[in-house]
């Protein structure tokens, strides 16, 4: 990746996002539950960071956990995922980013299906999805 996107600016971000996507990815907002896009996707595909284009999840790992965000049990890079202890909003949590440019997606449980037993829970809108075409 040629360009450093942890050190562009909000003006910046603001410029390359949807509202929406910037009070996420750079803000740290959750999207309403049961409204994303990817929520309810099945198609073979992968994930990508909205903001740098990192591969973030495959579709094989997906599973529909019933929460109202699209959930994977296994990131398909994990070194493309950054975890940081969250809490925010009187919980106890742990946070998910990118790695390559910071952009919050979400945060993981430990109440995923084998087997990995976790459950990377992510907001739609911090995420591009390419579905397989073969």
């Amino acid at each position: 990746m040629s360009d450093d996107y942890k050190d562009k600016s909000d003006d910046y971000w603001r410029e390359q996002l949807t509202p929406e996507q910037y009070a996420v990815c750079r803000q740290k907002g959750t999207e309403r539950p049961f409204t994303g896009i990817y929520n309810k996707e099945d198609r073979p595909g992968q994930y990508f960071c909205v903001c740098c284009g990192k591969l973030l999840f495959d579709a094989t790992t997906k599973f529909d956990a019933g929460c109202g965000w699209p959930s994977f049990y296994q990131a398909a890079v994990k070194e493309n995922i950054t975890e940081t202890r969250d809490l925010s909003h009187g919980m106890i949590r742990t946070e998910i980013t990118c790695s390559g440019c910071g952009s919050h997606l979400g945060h993981v449980f430990d109440d995923g299906p084998a087997p990995t037993g976790l459950r990377y829970c992510l907001n739609s809108v911090s995420l591009d999805f390419e579905p397989d075409n073969s």
